[in-house]
């Protein structure tokens, strides 16, 4: 068994998960302490170490002089600033500390939503069309008129449905450019806009390792208990606010229904993004799935949420494993990743 150092972001407290929408302190360390537990129970050595701010240098510098196995990576911001999780990554790197999941540029190409679409349109790799509205000057573009509505608009740079509410999907150019720059003026970034896919929303789990990339059982949101007067997608409230209608109107489930050849088609996508991304060990990619059956890639996922109770978990237990089980399976799969390229 291996000597397994599990690393976590302490630099959330309760006032920037109030004001800045981060999580908070006690959801990062019980997740952190979750998989430590299941890296114990599946047989490894595990060292729990947090990580705030400057100390970043001198954790890191005592880790690699400690020379880990592996080191379980769950750092998603340093010093309080989600983007830079990729930046974090390059230090692992610098540090010569071998780690789980993505890599420096699979991370930033991730984060920069713009740069994922042009990644994967140059990779053939089916997503919706779309547009990058850097500043409020982009929003003047005369061609944003004759987009085919309805579009949808997000953050360009964050994850967990920041930003998104009902108002995100906009059906001409003049709501689309409303709701733009209140998302600029709130957040202080870009925004991308993308076509609206009407259809189901599939989520795929993988692990895996360049060629070798399984998919686990195919999981869908279930819209049923969404009002009909609201959209069908995955808002801020249905994901953070147990009172919206918009979390009783979201619930995760196995997908059913759904014909082989498509379900083969979701699969044959999703492994294509996982590539062209250049993901590692486990990712998670979101897909819209039209009425014709054609997937849709909407979003990629590196190093997703493995708590016990998040959507890989999930995943991992409809294809026959424990939750020790499965990060035993994600740390595993880095390890011999790590051997192959010492080799």
């Amino acid at each position: 068994m291996a000597r397994i150092v599990v690393l976590y972001n302490t630099d959330y407290d309760a006032e920037q998960s109030t004001t800045a929408n981060t999580p908070d302190a006690t959801s990062v360390r019980a997740s952190a302490k979750a998989i430590a537990g299941a890296l114990v129970e599946a047989g490894h050595t595990v060292e729990l170490t947090g990580v705030h701010g400057v100390e970043v240098y001198s954790v890191l510098a005592k880790i690699s002089a400690q020379k880990p196995d592996l080191l379980f990576n769950l750092c998603e911001s340093m010093d309080g600033e989600p983007c830079n999780e990729p930046t974090f990554a390059g230090l692992l790197d610098l540090f010569r500390i071998p780690y789980t999941g993505a890599d420096l540029l699979a991370l930033a190409s991730c984060l920069y939503k713009h740069r994922t679409k042009d990644i994967l349109i140059a990779s053939g790799v089916p997503t919706p069309p779309y547009r990058f509205l850097r500043t409020p000057a982009d929003l003047d573009d005369p061609s944003l008129d004759g987009l085919d509505f309805p579009w949808f608009v997000k953050l360009a740079h964050e994850d967990a449905s920041l930003g998104i509410t009902e108002a995100n999907v906009v059906r001409d150019a003049a709501s689309l450019r409303a709701r733009s720059r209140e998302l600029m003026d709130e957040f202080k970034q870009g925004v991308l806009a993308e076509r609206y896919i009407e259809g189901r929303e599939i989520n795929v789990t993988l692990f895996g390792y360049r060629e070798r990339v399984e998919v686990l059982p195919l999981h869908e949101i279930d819209f049923a208990a969404m009002p009909s007067d609201r959209p069908r997608i995955v808002s801020y409230a249905a994901k953070w606010e147990e009172d919206h209608v918009d979390y009783a109107g979201t619930k995760p489930v196995p997908l059913t229904g759904m014909t082989p050849a498509i379900v083969a088609e979701i699969e044959r996508v999703s492994r294509a993004a996982w590539r062209a991304m250049d993901l590692r060990d486990y990712g998670r990619v979101d897909l819209r799935v039209d009425h014709a059956g054609t997937p849709w890639v909407i979003d990629v996922n590196p190093n997703p949420d493995i708590s016990p109770d998040a959507g890989v978990s999930r995943a991992a237990l409809a294809a026959g494993m424990s939750y020790p089980q499965m990060v035993d399976r994600i740390a595993q799969l880095a390890l011999a990743r790590i051997r192959d390229t010492l080799r």
